[in-house]
């Protein structure tokens, strides 16, 4: 019986918390912290923070929002979005973040993933992948800042690399999928997958119970990241849990 992470994630814009389609056409939904309290107490394994402008305009970060829901939230809390150096990383890690997401800021100096393993360990060194597929070339690009720049960066190759520079789990969103509701690209996961030995979190495109099960038995993730499902309560935690572990996952009780 495959073991099964439910994580919640939440994109943040300033002090709102939004969904978009695409990374692109942001709507507001609310405020973070009354929906991520929520999720908590509706039984998510995580909660993930995710910054959706800090990296294109190199703001603030999320550090406020952070503290504040670690003082009431008792899950593990990832959190990304514009963090570039190891100080960055050191502060939010302060203000109660369990793990930290980076992106931009290892695309373009790779070996940072090296010096944040080696400084706070692996364990807490989510690779962010954005990934669009690439029909001209085949596969998948890996984009940055939000989605709007290009990389070169051929998925399946980064995350290899990744892995071996020392990241500890992969968070991997496709951007053609994100907000869609049409379900996640099992291609992407399952290629990412095939090609890493450590933890991939589906994101971008849950819009059934059915989808997270194709992320699962088809694409092999080993925990799925749910936000517009949520959100509008298309799918309760509850429900998604007790059909999970009718279907022959192990996921953590409420």
């Amino acid at each position: 019986m495959a073991s099964l992470r439910l994580i919640a994630r939440l994109d943040v814009k300033g002090p709102d918390l939004i969904k978009s389609v695409q990374l692109e056409g942001v709507r507001k939904v609310g405020d973070p912290r009354t929906f991520a309290r929520r999720y908590y107490a509706e039984g998510a394994d995580e909660i993930v923070y995710m910054d959706a402008v800090a990296s294109l305009y190199s703001r603030e970060t999320l550090t406020e929002l952070v503290r504040r829901t670690a003082e009431e939230v008792f899950v593990p809390i990832t959190v990304g979005g514009g963090l570039r150096t190891a100080e960055d990383v050191r502060l939010m890690l302060r203000a109660g973040a369990d793990k930290i997401a980076i992106n931009s800021a290892v695309t373009q100096r790779p070996e940072l993933i090296r010096e944040l393993a080696e400084r706070f360990g692996s364990q807490c060194v989510v690779l962010q992948v954005d990934a669009k597929r690439t029909p001209s070339r085949g596969g998948w690009e890996a984009l940055r800042d939000g989605g709007r720049e290009h990389t070169g960066l051929n998925v399946v190759d980064w995350v290899k690399r990744a892995e071996e520079l020392g990241a500890g789990e992969i968070l991997l969103t496709s951007v053609d999928r994100e907000g869609t509701r049409r379900g996640f690209d099992v291609d992407l996961i399952g290629a990412v997958t095939r090609a890493v030995t450590i933890p991939v979190i589906a994101s971008g495109g849950m819009g059934s119970i059915e989808h997270l099960f194709s992320a699962v038995e088809q694409g092999g993730a080993d925990a799925v990241a749910m936000a517009h499902v949520l959100h509008y309560e298309a799918l309760k935690l509850a429900d998604i849990r007790r059909q999970s572990r009718e279907r022959g996952f192990m996921v953590r009780s409420a």
